[in-house]
């Protein structure tokens, strides 16, 4: 799966680190992903203040605003223009040519979800709205390819992952070779061009996709591929198996369900790829993983009930800073977007307040790392109905630092 302006200290602060793209290599050609603040480590940017006038607690200097609302249309628009989608969840942001950027984001509302766009100026303002996926059923996370697009995972038991372009110009495409399951999110190993995905049920499992072929630049096929489940062994280590059936019908076996020997993960949530490793979230019991693909090991780093410093539950939506850190988001627990710096050292970035009955949803930065987009899933008055329906979604996405 982006902020606003910060006072001129802030701002040297965050940027003080090299200028890396979260580590990605990407061809002249391609669209690049967020390139995240620039830090050596955002733990270190002060206690959260009182509550703003959007009921958000931030370090000092940071400063947040409403670019979008459920329901509501871009100021200025005609009565009939696309409105902003209820339920948002999983988002990402995608670099344009003339120094812009668009921010997708995903409608996890039943039988009526899809996906929603916000195109930005290179100075912040939001352009346009529009819609880039339509007709599908609960989109809740997904993944940022290297080549530009976003993988939208849908959450239900015969549940399919779309590409779609987050320009809205190419029709968004299905891809069943990725499973039918209750997805979560997916991210790409940018080494291997392999994906892995996670699935949220109490049961579920870890899974990762082998394409049959890629191509000269390196982008995997994802039309055809192997699709696999995780068995963890007792050293703590992964193996791979094939899975025969990645598509069941509605009376066949689910596909959690035809491999005994996999590995069962608790809820699975977000994931993401960073420096190598793939780090992801099980909300079940709590747990952020970290699994390295060159040696197959997999283990805790975070668990809130072993944990000496237990701020963080409910984890949800992952995203990782250029500097390293970690940026997990509840559902629930503190309303909080919590960091996890290369040290394992947490800290709050941010509180939403008020809240309660919501999660944080999507967060994502700008490419040159100066705003943090992220969303209140079910606003103030959110109940398991409107998980369901969406029809309080009324927050969307706030910029951290306007």
């Amino acid at each position: 799966m982006t902020a606003d302006a910060f006072s001129p200290p802030r701002r040297r602060f965050l940027r003080g680190a090299a200028h890396t793209l979260a580590g990605l290599a990407l061809g002249p050609s391609l669209l690049a992903l967020s390139q995240p603040l620039r830090a050596a480590t955002l733990a270190g940017v002060g206690p959260l203040q009182p509550p703003d006038a959007l009921g958000i607690c931030l370090p000092a200097g940071f400063t947040a605003r409403i670019v979008a609302r459920a329901g509501e249309p871009l100021p200025g628009a005609a009565a009939d223009s696309y409105r902003w989608h209820r339920a948002p969840d999983g988002g990402a942001t995608f670099a344009m040519p003339d120094g812009g950027w668009v921010y997708v984001s995903n409608s996890e509302v039943m039988d009526t979800g899809g996906v929603g766009a916000l195109r930005f100026a290179a100075d912040g303002r939001v352009q346009q709205m529009y819609p880039i996926l339509a007709g599908t059923s609960r989109n809740c996370a997904g993944g940022a390819t290297p080549w530009g697009s976003w993988l939208s995972c849908e959450e239900h038991a015969q549940g399919l992952v779309f590409e779609c372009d987050p320009l809205g110009v190419r029709k968004a495409e299905v891809r069943p070779a990725l499973g039918s399951f209750k997805h979560e999110a997916v991210a790409i190993d940018l080494a291997s061009g392999l994906l892995y995905l996670t699935e949220d049920e109490p049961d579920g499992c870890l899974y990762r996709y082998v394409p049959a072929v890629r191509d000269a630049q390196g982008r995997p096929d994802l039309a055809r591929g192997r699709l696999q489940v995780a068995q963890v062994n007792d050293a703590q280590k992964i193996q791979w198996l094939d899975l025969a059936q990645p598509n069941p019908g509605k009376g066949d076996t689910q596909t959690r369900h035809q491999l005994k020997a996999a590995t069962r993960f608790n809820g699975g949530e977000g994931i993401w790829y960073r420096d190598g490793d793939i780090y992801f979230t099980t909300k079940g019991d709590n747990r952020v993983w970290q699994y390295t693909p060159a040696t197959g090991a997999i283990r805790v780093i975070y668990a809130l009930a072993e944990s000496k410093t237990p701020i963080l539950s409910g984890v949800d939506n992952i995203t990782a800073t250029a500097g390293g850190d970690l940026l997990i988001a509840e559902d629930g627990g503190h309303m909080q977007l919590v960091i996890i710096d290369r040290r394992g050292q947490l800290a709050p970035l941010l509180r939403i307040t008020g809240q309660d009955s919501s999660e944080i949803a999507g967060p994502a930065f700008s490419p040159d790392g100066a705003r943090l987009y992220f969303s209140s899933q079910r606003g103030g008055d959110g109940g398991l109905g409107d998980y369901v329906r969406g029809e309080r979604a009324v927050w969307a996405v706030c910029g951290v630092g306007v």
